[in-house]
């Protein structure tokens, strides 16, 4: 982290120069799990410009770049290990460090239903553990995870010995539904389809449909879960930032910024969808019982899943805040 003054740099804290006080500005540098062109970067550019905006002269992030600067599935052990200040990831991508991350796409609840009960407090304490910082998240609700195929379904059971892409949040639940889930980075999927490694994959439907023209040809609705991107910072770089810029920043990343990210998505997942239809990509409408099953199995595999890696204690506690 660089510690930056407008007029001259100092080692720390305020400076009168000609009889005026000149406040340190602190800066750090920040990385995405996705380019910055990429849909879903538009959720973090506005919470750098507004953070930016809002404590100007006191602190500032600086967007590196995304998976061009550092490879996505290493940047919270980067952040960790202070080789960068802040991330912008997903909950799946650092599971392995901090195992109930990925608890946060395993709901289907809103931003504000979810802040309510405490959730994002009881992460920074799970966070803290690992000697990282849970700032906060960049919330999209709307975002569900959606199977995407190169052959027709009709029911959930043709889902059966399927080899479908996920990230690994999303692994028990096509396991649990008879497919053969595969992990693979989003920049390999195309690829995969076309030469037939993979019959699907799941993900979101905003801002990619027309890329994958020819090799996709249905989308299963309903979609399952929530997105949501957790901000990361390394703790010794947070904890050099003053007691009270702290608290001013968590308070107005948790209540201000972050429910207002969580209501940008509407007109995007519009989009995806005009961008579908484009491509060619069929709809799936999965019946009310296939619906209500595919919902069900969503919940309990994951969440059994979980409860192995945190232990049920911690598991029961936040899926009580998610699900229950």
């Amino acid at each position: 982290m660089k510690h930056l003054l407008k007029s001259v740099a100092l080692a720390a804290g305020a400076v009168w120069i000609g009889g005026a006080a000149i406040a340190q500005e602190y800066t750090m540098n920040a990385v995405t799990l996705a380019p910055r062109q990429a849909d879903i970067s538009r959720g973090f550019a506005m919470f750098i410009d507004e953070v930016n905006a809002e404590f100007e002269g006191e602190f500032k992030i600086n967007w590196r770049g995304g998976p061009e600067v550092m490879p996505p599935f290493g940047q919270a052990e980067a952040v960790r290990n202070g080789a960068m200040d802040i991330t912008f990831t997903s909950p799946s991508y650092y599971s392995g460090l901090v195992p109930a991350s990925s608890t946060m796409n395993l709901s289907f609840k809103d931003y504000d239903d979810i802040r309510g009960t405490g959730y994002y407090e009881r992460m920074n304490e799970l966070h803290a553990e690992q000697d990282l910082v849970f700032l906060g998240e960049v919330p999209a609700t709307d975002l569900a995870f959606h199977v995407f195929l190169n052959t027709p379904i009709e029911t959930l059971d043709d889902l059966d010995g399927l080899r479908i892409r996920v990230f690994p949040t999303l692994l028990p639940l096509v396991k649990a539904l008879g497919g053969e889930p595969l992990v693979l980075p989003m920049g390999e999927i195309y690829t995969a389809m076309e030469r037939g490694t993979i019959d699907g994959f799941m993900r979101g439907t905003v801002g990619w449909a027309e890329q994958f023209q020819g090799v996709v040809t249905h989308v299963v609705y309903p979609g399952v879960y929530r997105a949501g991107f957790p901000v990361l910072v390394n703790q010794n770089a947070w904890n050099e930032l003053p007691e009270d810029l702290r608290s001013r920043i968590t308070t107005f990343v948790r209540d201000d910024l972050a429910p207002r990210i969580d209501e940008i998505w509407a007109e995007d997942v519009a989009e995806g969808v005009g961008q579908m239809e484009k491509a060619g990509f069929e709809v799936i409408e999965l019946s009310g019982e296939d619906a209500a099953r595919l919902r069900e199995v969503a919940i309990e595999s994951a969440w059994t899943e979980i409860a192995k890696t945190t232990g049920d204690d911690v598991a029961a506690e936040l899926r009580g805040m998610l699900v229950d």
